[in-house]
């Protein structure tokens, strides 16, 4: 596997000034079990964001529902005041129940709360980008975005929110969205075998839109596969890297964000950058899809 560095590759999405290093870092894992309440070991947490910071990662994905607050606190503790050029992406819509269930919150004034926590928890004026998720639990709902866009770009306008972008979403969903407000991201589901966003991405692709697909691996029912871990042993990497390298390769749009409560584990997703799929892995791959 060859040396890589983050910035390597690098993507501008149309409309923005921001350069995202291809390879992010997603908080998701520092919260504790089920992201929910504090992490086991709270030191380990923040040496792994500042590790990220250091192997030139400046992409971190993250959202106040994590926790709930408990992330972000995490994250202000451990890289504020932020590097220049650190883009951090939140996501709203969502917030967690008591019993820790996941819970739709889309109304005008859930979204500015949701949009005040994640700002004071980060101890930021301004977010970057905001990811608006839309309310299905198990992907894509199908249903209207006009409404909570409406208060995302008033945000916008009072200056909190710097870009929006959508998050599970379906490609009529991305265009409805389009027609009413400039979308610099999309982020979904998507990985080696769960590929129902394949034109989706293209077309994104197409207009210059970064696409951040979560679950890289199969989410917390890691991917299983002969051909996976075939590709894997013959370039003397891990499934994750070579299903990490495969995104990479995918569209210059694809921005990943894979996750890990471990500095070791964070340098093995970085180093996936170094690893090139020729067209004979690349077909042994193409087999996953479902």
């Amino acid at each position: 596997m060859t040396t890589y560095s983050p910035n390597q590759h690098q993507f501008t999405p149309a409309g923005s000034d921001l350069v995202f290093n291809r390879i992010g870092y997603g908080a998701m894992q520092l919260a504790g079990p089920h992201v929910w309440g504090p992490p086991k070991d709270r030191a380990a947490a923040v040496a792994v964001l500042r590790e990220a910071i250091e192997l030139g990662i400046n992409h971190i994905d993250t959202s106040d529902f994590y926790g709930p607050h408990i992330t972000n606190q995490i994250i202000r503790e451990a890289l504020h005041p932020y590097r220049d050029g650190l883009a951090i992406v939140t996501k709203i819509g969502f917030v967690r129940g008591a019993d820790q269930s996941w819970l739709p919150a889309a109304s005008p004034q859930q979204l500015r709360d949701a949009v005040h926590d994640n700002l004071r928890n980060l101890g930021l004026d301004v977010l970057d980008v905001v990811n608006l998720r839309a309310p299905g639990l198990d992907g894509a709902d199908g249903s209207s975005l006009a409404e909570p866009l409406a208060t995302m770009m008033q945000l916008q306008r009072e200056g909190l929110v710097r870009h929006i972008g959508l998050s599970n979403v379906d490609a009529a969903q991305v265009a409805e969205a389009q027609a009413i407000t400039p979308i610099v991201c999309v982020q979904n589901h998507y990985n080696l075998a769960h590929r129902v966003d394949d034109a989706l991405i293209d077309s994104l692709a197409a207009q210059g839109i970064a696409y951040v697909p979560f679950f890289p691996l199969g989410g917390f029912s890691p991917l299983q596969s002969d051909a996976l871990s075939q590709v894997a042993a013959s370039l003397q990497a891990t499934p994750m890297q070579v299903a990490l390298a495969w995104l990479l390769q995918r569209v210059p749009n694809m921005l990943v964000i894979p996750g890990t409560s471990s500095v070791a584990h964070l340098r093995e997703n970085v180093a996936a950058g170094g690893l090139t799929l020729d067209a004979p892995a690349l077909a042994a791959l193409a087999s996953l899809a479902t």
